[in-house]
């Protein structure tokens, strides 16, 4: 079974890795459950392409702040770890981090009914909220860093999303099986095309050098940035809009920002279904990523990256860590310094100025998609994981 508390399905939008994973599992021949949550009134159960969907009634949303989300988080780990008995005969359980909480009810599974765990990884918790400055007490630090060890020690084999992540978890716990899966990006629904006529007319964007920001909308993502980089566009005269697609706790201050400085080259899009995000990837010239400067950010494997390589986008970020790195070694993307957005725009230049140079930025994107992060490669070797209990 599969314990994931964000799961979406992949035509209503977000991040779809978990049903990737889950189709993988089942095409390999074996039986499975991925036990979620969302908003509504009563649980549901359904057949989903090879696999069940449990679904938990309980509310989460991206722009619950702090402490909502962690009280939706730990209402999901009891009531997962309540439905336990009903998969006592199971296997394995794979568990899904973030949050750390859903390490509950897997290590609950595992005490109770010996059900062995793998622990997924794909942001370094408690180190994001402590180092954004969420949890300062530092008895509850103790805890949960005494918490994700546990995890960590208990788990039969740990996935890291990332290198960096990888590396962190070897050094806590030495001796520890982590395998290295990242994020997949689809390169069979994502292509590259030419920017559709009707498109570009549908968003009001003839002329202009699209950049493209697809995610979430939170604190950690510090996208005074994005506004920052607009308003610098906007003072020099750069033929630049931003599509801001998606939710979150920051959206509605960063609208008023936005309306506030006069910044009429953004338009913010709303969370997309993920056929409308494909579409806005068709007319996009460059994705923007951004997060806050904190270090435990730059080991992240986030989504909208690899999407955007597999439309083959040229890549701008703001931070550092291994992303950059790759993007700067492949020539695919360029990285801007975080306190000097004025940068943006000089650095940027070249690109929509010199459309042969976009072009090869993009062709690489697409390359290092289809050479290191194909969806269907990644699930192939995801699956191998449980090969000898099929």
């Amino acid at each position: 079974m599969i314990l994931h508390q964000h799961y979406n399905d992949p035509a209503k939008g977000g991040a779809v890795r978990s049903y990737y994973l889950a189709t993988a599992l089942a095409a390999a021949g074996h039986q499975v459950t991925v036990l979620t949550a969302h908003a509504q009134t009563k649980e549901t159960h359904s057949a989903v392409d090879g696999f069940e969907l449990i679904t938990l009634p309980i509310t989460y949303k991206n722009e619950f702040t702090f402490w909502p989300r962690s009280f939706a988080f730990l209402r999901f780990a009891f009531a997962a770890a309540r439905a336990g008995s009903r998969f006592r005969s199971y296997d394995v359980c794979y568990a899904i981090s973030t949050p750390l909480t859903i390490g509950l009810p897997a290590w609950w599974l595992n005490v109770r009914y010996g059900i062995p765990f793998y622990f997924e990884v794909g942001d370094l918790w408690p180190d994001a909220p402590i180092q954004l400055g969420f949890v300062k007490n530092p008895i509850l630090r103790l805890l949960l860093r005494g918490w994700e060890l546990r995890m960590y020690r208990q788990a039969t084999a740990i996935v890291a999303l990332s290198v960096a992540i990888r590396t962190a978890i070897e050094k806590r716990v030495p001796g520890k099986t982590v395998h290295l899966l990242p994020n997949m990006a689809d390169t069979d629904y994502y292509q590259p095309v030419e920017k559709p006529t009707a498109a570009v007319q549908k968003f009001g964007l003839a002329g202009k050098f699209v950049v493209s920001y697809l995610g979430a909308l939170g604190f950690a993502n510090g996208l005074d940035f994005l506004l920052e980089c607009a308003n610098a566009c906007r003072k020099q005269g750069a033929p630049v809009h931003f599509l801001v697609a998606g939710e979150g706790a920051e959206e509605n201050r960063l609208r008023k920002t936005a309306l506030h400085m006069g910044l009429t080259n953004i338009s913010f899009l709303g969370l997309l279904a993920r056929d409308h995000v494909r579409e806005v990837l068709t007319v996009t010239d460059s994705v923007l990523i951004s997060y806050r400067m904190a270090p435990v950010l730059e080991t992240g494997s986030p989504n909208k990256y690899f999407d955007g390589l597999a439309a083959g986008k040229l890549t701008v970020i703001n931070f550092g860590g291994w992303i950059r790195t790759e993007i700067e070694r492949e020539r695919c993307g360029i990285w801007i310094n975080p306190q000097q957005p004025s940068e943006f725009v000089t650095k940027l230049a070249p690109f929509w100025q010199e459309p042969t140079l976009l072009k090869s930025y993009q062709a690489q994107a697409r390359r290092l998609a289809e050479r290191e992060y194909a969806r269907t490669t990644l699930a192939k070797k995801f699956a191998q994981l449980f090969h000898q209990r099929a």
